[in-house]
C-alpha cells in the first residue's frame, strides 16, 4: 500500500532540487539530490516529516472509508438476518485495514 501521495514527494524534490524520483518499493523512493549522478534513497525523516504534515493519502482514506462502511452494512445485515457471520466478515476486514496501514519502521 502506498503511504505517500506522488505529488508530496515530488513537492519535496522540488522544493530541494532533486530530479527523477521514483518508487523503487513500498516506501522507498529514490532521486537525484542536487549535482549528483546517482540516485540516493530520500531520507526516511523527511518521509515521515512529510506524512505528518500531509495525513492519509487518497488510497489510505478509501480504504478506510470501505472498511467503515463494510462494518455498518455488516452490523445492519447482522441485525437483519440475526446471524454474526457478517460481523466477523467486517472485523476480519478491520484487521486486514489495520495491517495495510502500518508504516515500516526502519
Amino acid at each position: 500500500m502506498r503511504h505517500y501521495s506522488q505529488q508530496w514527494i515530488q513537492e519535496w524534490c522540488d522544493t530541494y532540487g532533486w530530479t527523477e524520483v521514483f518508487r523503487e518499493r513500498s516506501g522507498h523512493y529514490w532521486a537525484f539530490p542536487p549535482n549528483a549522478v546517482m540516485p540516493e534513497p530520500i531520507p526516511q525523516e523527511e518521509l515521515k516529516r512529510i506524512k505528518s504534515q500531509k495525513g492519509w493519502c487518497r488510497e489510505e482514506c478509501l480504504l478506510i472509508i470501505g472498511t467503515v462502511f463494510s462494518a455498518i452494512a455488516a452490523s445492519f445485515l447482522s441485525y437483519s438476518l440475526e446471524c454474526p457471520l457478517p460481523l466477523v466478515f467486517a472485523f476480519a476486514l478491520g484487521a486486514i485495514t489495520t495491517t495495510l496501514l502500518e508504516m515500516e519502521e526502519e
